[in-house]
């Protein structure tokens, strides 16, 4: 009855026409206040980073579309180990929630290292602090560029080893540290420079790409057995296939874990975070998402709706798990110690 009624619906709006197919237009946002919010609170190992970046809806935008997008401002903030010499780097890429207490621990210990780190802030620099339940104020192909800029930007900085530079994100950014090694959007975004280490933190992995090239980095994801927002399975499905294709990729699926099986918190049910466990979604070779079985395009906000409507629900659930918690945060040292202090 669910998908009858989102079919019935999606034959009236077809009669809306142009507006369906139209991909939004983002307008430049001025990040001047938030720079001046964002200096009141550094630390004095901590620098604001600011590069120009785009508002590319999807990847589709990215392959065929880039050059008619506008510059958008972005920044991060830039945290170096308190210590003369030159640094390897991780950026990181918080979740639809935004950066949490969790997140920073990470870099916390990757500063612990030795390792400098970035924090990336695409929603403040769009002046968004949540995604949750909609994914259209800041999407991951604006993330990922956003990403391959700072990339671009700190390769250049004489502080920092270009050649050791990771990315680790989590949930919305876990997509970002795993999409971010996917060849046709690197080589067109930054074919001069690519990151080190990929571990994308409980990622989605329900949308697969039909062209399965990737960079030659080392890749791993975490994610939870229990998994109802981004589920576990699909990784797992991708990454046995990456295997197979002789890509250096390796996943560790947590049992009795959730969503942000990192937080210190109870287990949350969010209702108007859209769970995927039962979505399977493939990324053709032009840049679109379309629904497995069908291929309907999610290629605009309202396409988007609508072939969510056919697999999607309403209601994740989320919170800590004490083994996965220190489990990961031990994991994640190892594995940026292994490929980035070399």
């Amino acid at each position: 009855m669910k998908k009858l009624s989102f079919l019935f619906l999606f034959i009236i709006v077809l009669g809306g026409g142009y507006t369906i197919f139209k991909n939004p237009s983002y307008e430049i946002v001025d990040i001047t206040e938030a720079l001046e919010i964002t200096s009141l609170t550094l630390k004095e190992n901590q620098e604001i980073i600011t590069f120009s970046s785009k508002n590319p809806f999807n990847f589709y935008e990215i392959i065929h579309n880039l050059n008619e997008l506008p510059d958008q401002e972005v920044f991060g903030i830039l945290t170096l180990p308190e210590k003369e010499g030159v640094f390897p780097l991780i950026i990181g890429a918080a979740g639809s929630h935004g950066w949490a207490d969790h997140h920073y621990g990470y870099l916390k210990r990757y500063l612990d290292m030795g390792i400098g780190v970035l924090s990336l802030h695409s929603f403040k620099s769009r002046t968004v602090e949540s995604t949750v339940g909609k994914q259209l104020s800041v999407t991951m192909a604006m993330m990922i560029y956003d990403a391959f800029m700072a990339l671009e930007t700190l390769s250049q900085d004489a502080r920092i080893d270009p050649n050791n530079i990771g990315i680790t994100g989590w949930s919305l950014g876990g997509g970002v540290a795993l999409f971010s090694a996917w060849k046709p959007i690197q080589t067109i975004i930054s074919p001069d420079y690519t990151f080190a280490a990929h571990l994308p933190i409980y990622p989605p992995c329900m949308v697969k790409p039909e062209i399965m090239e990737f960079t030659d980095a080392p890749i791993h994801i975490l994610i939870g057995e229990l998994d109802n927002w981004v589920p576990a399975q699909p990784c797992v499905e991708i990454v046995d296939e990456m295997q197979e294709l002789g890509f250096d990729i390796k996943i560790t699926v947590y049992p009795d874990s959730h969503h942000s099986f990192d937080r210190e918190q109870e287990l949350l049910l969010l209702e108007n975070a859209y769970s995927f466990t039962d979505c399977r979604l493939k990324l053709t070779d032009d840049g679109v998402v379309r629904t497995k079985n069908i291929g309907f395009p999610l290629s605009t906000p309202m396409l988007q709706k609508i072939g969510l409507a056919f697999c999607a629900d309403r209601g994740a659930t989320y919170g800590g798990n004490d083994f996965a918690r220190e489990h990961s945060s031990e994991f994640a040292k190892e594995f940026m110690s292994k490929y980035l202090l070399n």
